[in-house]
């Protein structure tokens, strides 16, 4: 949204140092579930780096992990072998209270379903993780997100008074707003129509070009994906390509090529 950049008081001076930096890395990374004839390898040995102040969208037909990847990389599920970094921390060395911790400092997300709570106004949902650590939101980085995703107008308002893009903006502001070394989206589109993706889309765009964010993206829309700076692909549990500055029409011809090759059906 050109038309807000002059409004957002942040200081980008640093974010082009920040942009060859890694916000987080998976190593070798391995999940299998069951045993015997039961036995399913959701992620195969994964190496992956997320640049920081980078988008990066993550695509593969269903069952080829990359929900499963996202999940493990973010903290919200255990893996089998290998090793993921977020910043200089080992997730693998964590006890679940450390997990829970480092989740919540340093990792924010947003999901398909909005996940606000229905009695709290969308400024209470948006600073909620920062009251529950007993945290004061910056004000100022607070006023830039909120003006970004176009909220200004919407704070004293319930869940139920809001449309669904209003809702999705919310909790994007939410993920947002507690300055989040990387956030992580699992189709955060997926429930809303093409017109309120594509505002959700390009505020991920904008937190990514103008505050400097790492974002990281769970997607099977071709149109979602070419938000991004990257698309990794998927397809039985091992990263099959990678594609920078993508089009929608680049990505579905990529999809097409693999679909072709017989190694996403």
């Amino acid at each position: 949204m050109p038309s807000r950049q002059e409004h957002l008081s942040v200081t980008t001076t640093s974010i082009a140092g920040r942009a060859t930096a890694v916000a987080a890395r998976a190593t070798d990374l391995s999940k299998v579930y069951g045993q015997g004839e039961t036995r399913v390898i959701a992620l195969d040995r994964v190496s992956v780096d997320f640049g920081q102040a980078e988008f990066t969208a993550i695509m593969g037909p269903s069952g080829s992990g990359k929900s499963t990847l996202m999940h493990c990389v973010a903290g919200l599920d255990s893996f089998s072998s290998g090793s993921v970094r977020i910043g200089d921390t080992e997730l693998g060395s964590l006890k679940d209270k450390q997990l829970t911790k480092l989740r919540r400092d340093k990792i924010g997300f947003i999901f398909q379903a909005f996940n606000l709570l229905p009695t709290l106004t969308a400024l209470e949902n948006i600073t909620l993780p920062m009251d529950i650590a007993g945290r004061k939101p910056d004000k100022q980085w607070l006023d830039t997100v909120i003006e970004m995703v176009g909220l200004s107008g919407r704070l004293g308002h319930r869940p139920s008074q809001l449309s669904g893009g209003q809702q999705q903006r919310v909790a994007v502001a939410r993920a947002l707003a507690s300055k989040p070394e990387i956030i992580f989206g699992d189709e955060p589109t997926g429930n809303l129509d093409s017109r309120s993706g594509a505002e959700v889309l390009g505020f991920l765009r904008n937190s990514v070009r103008e505050l400097g964010q790492t974002v990281v993206m769970v997607t099977h829309d071709p149109v979602a994906a070419a938000y991004a700076d990257r698309v990794v692909f998927l397809a039985d549990g091992r990263i099959v390509d990678e594609l920078r500055a993508p089009t929608a029409d680049s990505v579905l011809d990529r999809m097409k090529r693999f679909d072709a090759k017989g190694r996403t059906s």
